[in-house]
């Protein structure tokens, strides 16, 4: 087996819009190399956009357990808890991503879209 091949043909998949197809490349990847943040990352997003949400949140926890200061990961698990319609625990994610990354307008409006759905700011 050829990882980087075999990433850099996942990472192909996920960009022309297949997120399923990157997502069986990248598993084996991620067993193979388990603390490989960017592959776990590309697998999260890839499950994310083809909507494997339970597994999506699984691979962004593991993601922010290991690098808590990953702005990005929070808001992936953010969105991701949000689409499961678990808006407070979304909102955790987002408030930390927020504050981390104050100038992103992504994760702004998606804070804001949260607290709206929550009636306010908890």
């Amino acid at each position: 087996m050829d990882l980087l091949a075999d990433y850099r043909r996942a990472t192909m998949f996920f960009e022309t819009g297949d997120p399923s197809g990157a997502a069986r490349l990248l598993e084996p990847i991620v067993a193979a190399e388990p603390g490989n943040a960017a592959v776990r990352q590309l697998l999260a997003r890839a499950y994310f956009q083809s909507a494997q949400l339970n597994r999506a949140e699984e691979h962004l926890r593991e993601l922010v357990e290991r690098d808590p200061s990953d702005h990005y990961a929070h808001h992936v698990l953010g969105r991701t808890l949000e689409r499961l319609n678990r808006h407070t625990d979304a909102l955790r994610h987002l408030r930390i991503a927020a504050a981390m990354y104050a100038t992103n307008d992504d994760y702004r409006t998606a804070l804001e879209r949260v607290e709206t759905r929550l009636g306010g700011t908890r």
